[in-house]
């Protein structure tokens, strides 16, 4: 079997199992087991290939036809200009988080001390201090199983000197213990929890704990206004990813909590997907 056709094999696989982009899925799985991308096929695809990597590149086209995220067939996952470790445990980054990196990035003071809370792999954090690297910028995740991630990535980016650290959101003294920010970002869980089951296959892979946003999908944001927002110093940004249906719901928590200037954002799908404000009086 010739690489070429182990590709057009493991694309042919994905294509029954009605995947949405088997072309793309079965180049970046070549990428990953052959070394080749689109190019590299065009130019070696004649050549053999080697009986073990064409299984090998058949089992993961088999385990991303049952579902399994691509990203987590990968190991890794671009985010702005990173390639972030990802698998089992935690939540894969997404295209419209960056939205939100990009929307603190143009906002906060220089020279701030952020936090990035619900960290999972560090996309946020570590992208802010990719295209901030004034700020200092702490992680923080609670779950072992994404807090790996989160570390392996920090200690990757060693550059941007992120700091990880395990944190509840719903904790008051872990709060405490960050003392005063600069800017707050957050990219919580938001599924209502009746929705999940509903949810697309794909999702049933990643952790719960990255999506399960409680009965109205809101409670995360709840705990922000009520423990996190009175640790943003006055004038500070507080910034969150939202779900397209959630901009009045926790714009008007945010403004309870006594941010000003609350707006919202939409991404490049035209859904609202980021809320922002800011804290009491502006910074000098």
């Amino acid at each position: 079997m010739t690489k070429e056709q182990a590709y057009l094999q493991a694309k042919k696989t994905l294509r029954q199992a009605g995947k949405e982009s088997p072309a793309f899925d079965a180049v970046c799985l070549c990428r990953k087991v052959f070394g080749l991308d689109r190019a590299g096929l065009a130019v070696h695809g004649q050549e053999a290939a080697p009986d073990a990597d064409a299984r090998e590149l058949q089992r993961l086209a088999a385990l991303r036809a049952g579902g399994e995220p691509l990203q987590y067939l990968l190991g890794v996952w671009p985010f702005l200009e990173l390639e972030l470790a990802v698998g089992e445990g935690v939540l894969c980054p997404r295209e419209e988080t960056e939205l939100l990196v990009r929307t603190a990035a143009q906002r906060l003071p220089q020279g701030g001390r952020v936090l990035d809370l619900c960290a999972g792999s560090g996309a946020v954090g570590l992208g802010l201090a990719s295209l901030r690297p004034d700020l200092t910028v702490f992680c923080g995740e609670k779950f072992d199983g994404a807090l790996r991630y989160l570390r392996e990535n920090c200690c990757k980016y060693a550059n941007l000197h992120v700091q990880p650290l395990q944190l509840d959101a719903f904790s008051t003294e872990d709060a405490a213990a960050c003392g005063k920010l600069d800017g707050f970002l957050c990219n919580p869980p938001y599924v209502e929890e009746n929705e999940i089951p509903q949810l697309q296959p794909e999702l049933h892979f990643e952790p719960e704990t990255a999506l399960d946003g409680g009965e109205d999908g809101l409670r995360f944001y709840r705990a922000i206004a009520q423990i996190w927002v009175p640790q943003v110093k006055p004038g500070g940004l507080c910034a969150v990813e939202i779900g397209e249906s959630q901009a009045a719901s926790v714009s008007g928590l945010f403004q309870s909590a006594g941010l000003r200037d609350v707006a919202v954002c939409r991404d490049f799908n035209a859904f609202d997907r980021v809320v922002y404000g800011f804290r009491g009086e502006k910074l000098v």
